[in-house]
């Protein structure tokens, strides 16, 4: 990281030069999104709607819709599971150096209360040393319309070198 400008000084991967170009539009935001749910189809279910995507923050949004409601009018918490997976992902994927690889290992989540509307996730990753093999855990916070926490989450990324790099 360059500490006079705060910009990270590792070269940009695909998915954060597929956001720099599309970013700029709705339509191209719309196409990231789909880009990313062709690459993990099981989060196409929650028609995600990224917001914000730098080094070290992801912001996504999701919609209350039909496909992620659940029966007493809230939005279903395997619904909220995967909005945190896909944050946590997606900021791991633009944080992290290209040399580098991930996975996700794990998930704690703690539901505070009903999502009632459309709810935003917040993945932060504040880390800048990718020498080795490692666990990361990611917190992201979601929080409802109204700006209330509903879900506060850590994903566990194991983060390693890729084979032959």
């Amino acid at each position: 990281m360059d500490w006079l400008t705060l910009t990270h000084t590792n070269s940009v991967g695909q998915t954060l030069a597929a956001w720099q170009k599309r970013s700029q539009s709705r339509f191209g935001r719309w196409r990231f999104a789909r880009a990313v749910c062709r690459r993990a189809p099981y989060f196409s279910s929650i028609k995600p709607h990224f917001l914000e995507l730098r080094p070290a923050l992801c912001i996504v949004a999701m919609a209350k819709h039909k496909g992620v409601s659940s029966l007493p009018g809230t939005v279903d918490s395997s619904a909220i599971a995967t909005l945190c997976e896909l944050a946590a992902g997606t900021v791991t994927d633009v944080t992290i150096p290209p040399a580098m690889r991930w996975t996700t290992r794990g998930m704690t989540i703690e539901y505070l209360r009903r999502a009632e509307t459309a709810v935003t996730a917040t993945a932060r990753l504040d880390k800048s040393e990718w020498s080795d093999e490692q666990n990361v855990g990611v917190p992201v916070s979601v929080v409802d319309r109204n700006g209330t926490e509903v879900v506060r989450a850590v994903i566990t990324m194991h983060v390693a070198p890729r084979t032959g790099a």
